[in-house]
This record gives C-alpha cells, structure tokens and sequence, in this order.
C-alpha cells in the first residue's frame, strides 16, 4: 500500500466532498485547492493550502490558468522510486501530490440545455484534464479521482485503510479517468465536428449490463440513459431482445404520433399487428385481430393513454412489453397484475441521428430514414386515381412498409394491417405470404391496398394483388420496367402511386 500524504483538490460540484474532505484531514493528508473549491473546504473549518501560494503565481485570464504550473505538475507526476525525480522536486521545492480529485466542467451538460457558444467554450475544461491524465498516468504512486460517481468507493477505502491505497486500486482508478477524459474530448470533437465522417468516434459512459444477449449464452450491454427515454412502471430488467423490439416499437409508433388513437403489436422487431380508430380501446381490438397467433409474446406500443377498458382486453394476452405515454391509474392497477410484465411509461426524447451497426472488421454508418411520405409525395402513374379513403390507407401501409423487414409487403385496409410479408427473399414469396396470412384470420382483401418497400422489377406482384381483389398500390417505383406494372394496372383498372422513395430494412 501507499500513504496518501497531500492531495489536490479542484472540483465544479461539491457534492459529495465533504465526506472525503474531513475523512482525509482526519488522517492528516495536507490538502491543496485553489478558487471555490478552496472556499468550500474552509469553510468545512479544514486547513487548505492554496495553488498560488503553492505556485507564487495567481490565477489568471478569468480562471482559465489555474492549476497549469510544474510545481503542480511535477508534485503529480515525479516517481517517488526514481532518484533523479526526487532530486528535481527537492531542488525546486516541488511536494509530492498522492491524491487528485478532480471533476470537469460540464461541457455535455451545458450543450445539451442549449448554452450559447461562448458557454460551452467556456465549459471546455483544460486544467482539469491534464490533471487527471497526469494522475492516472503516474499511477503507481497518485490515486485519482475523476468523476463523483466515485466518492462513495473512494470514501469506503478511506474508512477502512486509512489514508493508504494498493496499486490494483489506483490502477482501477486511473482507467476509469482515461474512459472519463477520453468520452470528454470524443464529446468536443462531435460539437466542433458534428458531420465528421473521416474517422468513427462513439463514446457512451453509461453502461447497463442484460441478462445475455441474443441467445442464453451470448453476453450482452445496453449502452445509454434509457431512464431518459423511459420510466418503467413495472416488470422485470428488459433483455437484449426486448430491446431491440422496444426500439422497433417506438420507431414505428413514432410515425403516428399526431395521428388518432393507433396500436401496434411487434414480434421479431415486425409489426404483427397495427391500427388506427378513434379510440384506443378499438385499436387495440384491430391490431390483435391482425395475427392474435404472433401476438403472443410480443410487445405492445400505443401512441396515447392506456385506460382501463382497454388494460381489461390486454391483460388478457401474454405480452413481454407495454408502451404508452400515459397510463390511467386503474389501467395500471390491471395490468400491473402480472408482476412480469414490462410497463414502460414513454417520454419525449432525441434518437439518434446515426444508424451504427458492425459489419466484417469495421462498422456501417448511415443516416436514419427520416422520411416519411406524405400525400404531396405521392405520384399517381395509372389512368384510375385513388381516393381519399384509399390514400389514407396506402400512405399508412407505406409507414408500416418503412419499419418491417426487406423484402416486405404489407397488405391495409380501413386503416389496419391486414398482414405483412416480412424478410422475404422475394418480393413474390412476400406478396404470397401476406395474403396467405391475411386470409388464414378471415380478412376479406377486396378493397385492400398493397404497399411495398422497393419497386416491382416485374408486374407478377399486381397481377396476383389483382386476383385477390387488391386494386390499390404504393410502391416507390424507379425499375426501368416500370411501364409493364402501370400498363398491366391500366388494363385492370388498378390504382398505382410512385413514391419516389424506397425503404429498404435489412
């Protein structure tokens, strides 16, 4: 073990310190501190040495020069093993400094409550960060800490070895600081350079482990502050999987945030189920008529408040997951029945403007698709036009097209998705399945729409559509056989729109 014998103490929160502070004056560590800090510890009745009488130099340029001086530097990061170190620091009255806690200026905090530039310029910390990097650096003599999350650990250390730390435990702290200084500087790079695309800079500090990932024996991390995205109101920790299907949930729901009450119900990140009606109740009833096979299992996202009637009908389903924006005290109490059941509260949040994934040695960036068709979108390319109702029809199966895997078809009417083919090595084999599914649950496709996430490279798929009854279509168009679908829907009386925009989901 090593003795702590001085510390340097320089922090923009002080909550949390007192407890240190007095704990290492109790154990006649020598303290020094410099501005608010400084204040703080005395007026804790502590003795407080400060940097400039250390330095003989004051702070200047309004604080941005504090701490930036060799007889701080030299005190941190001399080797008390090493001779010649020893002999500098005595020559130049340099002491040694065992302990440095530091926290940095909030610089994510501040760019995120929309702080002019000069604030968050202001808020780049640069005394702070050498610090901890020269700290962590010479860690086989100086125990450092980096961020207030780790008082509590370091209090306890305290209490129970005195002023005395062991080289596992400072090692353990000084690669928490190169994480802490490391996601700073990746956090200045992404607002100097938001679009900057000559090298992949990803740095998320806030680590959630699961249960496994994918599969039982595969590990699995969440990497974010899901509690600013979600309030859990019941149920057990969310798995790898019930993640990615909350994800595809609120994607999805996301499209029909100003639309009327809609329901969804997703299996395998699909939408198994989906409608909209004027209350939720009835939403809900659609949507799980949709597949109330698939359904079992699957997570359940509604685009308003859940109330007890409708909490009655989905407390009798088995479902992983429940999201909403509100919940009415009795729906609650209902659907809280099943302690299991994961109940999430949703809340307005920022999604990221990137899709990341990996891909061979290295990762694919892109931008999410952000686009979502409207009517003015719409191109009609066959002699019949569609009406009011079937445009509402093709332009909601379209959104539900958008977020269900390639190759997909989906199949609509009176707003409800009447199936989907979904993942489909062909867009044939995706029209087959949708319409086998479809009418396995009894649906009647005469006066349905089909909507498509790519353009028909052929017109086998509004030949078989038109033999089931669907004359309405949706598809991004862009084949440079495009002539033989619009030819063959003219000659059928079929309804087609171009998009212009293709979506595929892989």
């Amino acid at each position: 073990m090593k003795k702590i014998k001085s510390a340097l103490i320089s922090v923009f929160y002080k909550t949390g310190l007192e407890d240190i502070v007095r704990e290492l004056h109790k154990n006649n560590v020598e303290i020094y501190s410099t501005g608010g800090t400084q204040a703080f510890i005395e007026k804790l009745g502590v003795p407080v040495i400060a940097v400039e009488d250390l330095t003989e130099y004051p702070s200047i340029l309004g604080g941005r020069v504090k701490t930036l001086h060799p007889k701080i530097f030299g005190g941190i990061l001399n080797r008390r093993g090493l001779s010649s170190d020893q002999e500098t620091i005595s020559e130049y009255g340099i002491p040694s400094l065992d302990l440095v806690i530091v926290d940095l200026y909030p610089f994510e905090e501040v760019c995120s409550q929309g702080g002019s530039h000069d604030e968050i310029i202001e808020k780049i910390d640069i005394g702070g960060i050498s610090l901890i990097r020269a700290a962590a650096k010479n860690f086989n003599d100086v125990m450092v800490l980096s961020s207030i999350n780790q008082y509590e650990r370091f209090l306890s250390i305290l209490k129970e070895q005195g002023a005395n730390t062991t080289e596992d435990q400072r090692k353990k702290f000084a690669g928490e600081a190169f994480q802490i200084s490391s996601h700073y500087d990746t956090s200045i790079h992404a607002y100097f350079a938001p679009n900057d695309s000559s090298s992949l800079k990803i740095s998320n500090p806030n680590s959630r482990p699961l249960r496994y990932g994918e599969n039982p024996h595969q590990g699995g991390f969440f990497f974010g502050k899901f509690e600013e995205m979600f309030e859990q109101l019941n149920g057990k920790e969310l798995s790898y999987n019930n993640l990615l299907d909350v994800d595809a949930a609120v994607n999805l729901i996301l499209e029909f945030k100003d639309a009327q009450p809609t329901f969804g119900i997703l299996k395998h990140n699909n939408a198994c189920g989906f409608s909209s009606r004027e209350t939720i109740k009835e939403a809900y009833i659609a949507a799980l008529a949709g597949d109330p096979v698939s359904a079992f299992g699957g997570v359940l996202v509604s685009n308003t408040l859940i109330d007890a009637d409708t909490a009655e009908l989905i407390n009798d389903l088995f479902c992983e997951v429940l999201i909403a924006p509100e919940f009415e005290e009795g729906a609650l109490s209902i659907l809280k029945q099943k302690k299991n059941r994961i109940i999430l509260k949703s809340k307005v949040f920022e999604r990221s403007k990137k899709i990341v994934r990996t891909a061979l040695n290295g990762f694919l960036v892109q931008d999410r698709d952000d686009k979502t068709e409207t009517e003015k979108d719409l191109n009609c390319v066959t002699r019949e036009k569609p009406s009011e109702k079937e445009i509402s029809d093709l332009l909601f199966a379209n959104k539900i097209s958008k977020h269900t895997k390639s190759n997909t078809i989906v199949l609509a009417k009176d707003n409800q998705l009447l199936a989907s083919g979904t993942g489909q090595t062909s867009r044939v084999d995706a029209l087959k399945q949708s319409i086998q599914k479809a009418k396995l649950f009894g649906f009647d496709l005469n006066g349905a729409v089909m909507a498509s996430d790519a353009f028909f490279p052929f017109p086998d798929c509004v030949e078989i559509a038109n033999k089931e009854g669907i004359k309405t279509v949706i598809q991004p168009g862009g084949s440079i056989k495009d002539n033989l679908s619009i030819d063959y829907c003219d000659k059928n009386e079929m309804k087609m729109v171009f998009t212009g925009i293709r979506h595929f989901k892989h």
